[in-house]
C-alpha cells in the first residue's frame, strides 16, 4: 500500500535509479495556431515500450529486495504497465506474469509476449478486483500498476522534466486511469511550482474522478469499454483518493469523438502517434478546458491497434 504523500526526495531518487532504463522524453509544441492555449506535448509514447509505465515499473523493481524477486514478478494491467514490468523483468532475467482484462488490445498483448511476459486473460471484473484487493493467486512479487509509492515516484520524474524544460508552465494535464501518473506528476510539480494548475483528463465512457471530486468522496460509475483502453475504471481506488483529491484542480471530461479528433490531429500536425489515453489530455486542452497560457499535455502512450487507427483516421469510432 502507498503512503499518503510522495516526497520530492522520493521522485529525485527515482530519477537516479531510472538512468539507463527510461528515456528523458521530448517536450514539443503542438502545431495548431488557433488553439485556445499554447499547447505542449510531453512525448512518453517515445519510451522503449511506447508508454510512461516504464518509469514506475523500473523504479519499483529497482527498489525491490532480491529475495522478493526470486520467483519473478506479477502485475495486473490493460497492457502498458504489463509491458513496463515485462521489459524490466527481461532486463533482469526474471519471469513475468501479467493478468489482463478480456478487452485488452491485441497490440499490447503481442508486445507483452514479445517481451517474454506470460499473459493470463480474465474478465474485467476479475481484473478490477485484483487492482482493488492487491491480491492475486500466483507466485512472484506483485507490482501494483497504480498505487505503490515507488511506482508513483517513478511517474513523478515526468513532472521534474516538464518544469526543467518549461519553467513557466501554467497548467499540466495527465490522463487519469488509476491515478498513479496524475499523482506522481502532480506531486513533483506541487513541490517545485505549487501555483501550476493540475488537471486529470478522463473520457466520458469511464470517468469516476469527476463525480468523485464533485461529491467529495469516491463514486462508482458504469464502465463502458472503448478504444480508450488505457484509462478509466469503475471507481476511484480508495487508497488513491486522499492523494489525488489533494493534488488536482479538477477532472476534465471529454467525449470519445473529441479524443479521436485529437488523435488524428496529433498525427497530421506533429506526426505523433498516441493511443486513446495519450490523446485525451490533448482533446481537453483543445476544448479550452484547461484555460489559456502554456499548457502541457502528457501523451502517456502510443500503443494503438492498427485496425483501430485506420478507422479513426477514416473519421470513424472503432
Amino acid at each position: 500500500m502507498m503512503n499518503k504523500q510522495i516526497s520530492l526526495a522520493d521522485i529525485e531518487a527515482a530519477r537516479e535509479r531510472l538512468v539507463g532504463v527510461a528515456l528523458r522524453t521530448p517536450l514539443i509544441r503542438l502545431n495548431v495556431e488557433d488553439a485556445p492555449a499554447e499547447i505542449y506535448l510531453k512525448l512518453e509514447n517515445l519510451q522503449p515500450i511506447g508508454s510512461f509505465k516504464l518509469r514506475g515499473a523500473g523504479n519499483a523493481m529497482a527498489l525491490a529486495a532480491p529475495d522478493k524477486l526470486r520467483h519473478g514478478v506479477v502485475t495486473a494491467s490493460a497492457g502498458n504497465m504489463a509491458q513496463g514490468v515485462a521489459w524490466c523483468a527481461r532486463r533482469l532475467g526474471l519471469p513475468c506474469t501479467v493478468f489482463v482484462p478480456d478487452h485488452a488490445p491485441q497490440t499490447k498483448l503481442d508486445a507483452i509476449a514479445r517481451l517474454g511476459g506470460v499473459v493470463k486473460k480474465v474478465t474485467f471484473d476479475e481484473w478490477w478486483q485484483i487492482i482493488v484487493s492487491h491480491e492475486v493467486d500466483h507466485l512472484g512479487l506483485f507490482i501494483h500498476p497504480v498505487s505503490e509509492t515507488a511506482v508513483i515516484a517513478g511517474n513523478g520524474t515526468i513532472g521534474l522534466e516538464i518544469l526543467e524544460e518549461l519553467p513557466d508552465v501554467d497548467a499540466v494535464i495527465t490522463p487519469y486511469g488509476g491515478g498513479g501518473l496524475t499523482s506522481g506528476v502532480a506531486s513533483a510539480i506541487r513541490a517545485r511550482k505549487p501555483d501550476t494548475r493540475l488537471f486529470a483528463a478522463e473520457v466520458a465512457t469511464a470517468a469516476p474522478l469527476a463525480p468523485s471530486l464533485a461529491a467529495g468522496s469516491p463514486q462508482e460509475v458504469v464502465y463502458q469499454p472503448s478504444f480508450v483502453d488505457g484509462i478509466g475504471g469503475k471507481s476511484v481506488l480508495s487508497e488513491m483518493w486522499p492523494l489525488v483529491s489533494s493534488l488536482v484542480d479538477g477532472s476534465l471530461v471529454v467525449e470519445l469523438e473529441a479524443v479521436a479528433a485529437a488523435l488524428r490531429l496529433l498525427l497530421e500536425r506533429n506526426r505523433v502517434l498516441a493511443e486513446g489515453a495519450g490523446a485525451t489530455p490533448v482533446a481537453a486542452a483543445l476544448a479550452g478546458l484547461a484555460g489559456s497560457g502554456k499548457v502541457v499535455c502528457v501523451v502517456s502512450g502510443g500503443n494503438l491497434d492498427s485496425s483501430k487507427l485506420i478507422k479513426i483516421l477514416a473519421g470513424e469510432l472503432p
